[in-house]
């Protein structure tokens, strides 16, 4: 389930919340999205999510709860993604809006990961 999590929250993400700033900030086309492999791109970010949620599994522990993930999820995605993100988007001197875009994306998904996560028992 923690696994599925990004899809239906970057279709809105990266839909009608943000997706006319995104595609501003990257250049990317509709022209472009719709000539895309779906399926390497999809089937990518499903093992890639996987692999997230495992980590994020073990990172969290057998024990939490669903509070105790969500914090976790939200730590995470704060300090450790976003802030990386960061990084790398100041030496690429990338705008800070699409850092606020990508970076606020995954912290949702961390925390909402977590959450479930927390919360399966």
């Amino acid at each position: 389930m923690a696994t599925i999590t990004g899809f239906p929250l970057g279709a809105l993400w990266y839909g009608p919340l943000f997706g006319g700033a995104w595609m501003t900030a990257t250049g990317i086309t509709a022209e472009r999205v719709h000539q895309a492999n779906k399926g390497r791109i999809y089937g990518t970010t499903l093992l890639l999510n996987f692999v997230i949620a495992t980590s994020l599994a073990m990172f969290i522990g057998a024990n939490a709860t669903l509070q105790d993930g969500a914090f976790a999820g939200f730590m995470a995605g704060l300090t450790y993604v976003a802030a990386a993100f960061g990084v790398s988007y100041l030496f690429e001197f990338r705008p800070l809006n699409l850092w606020a875009i990508n970076a606020g994306y995954q912290v949702v998904v961390f925390s909402v990961m977590g959450a479930i996560l927390g919360a399966w028992r």
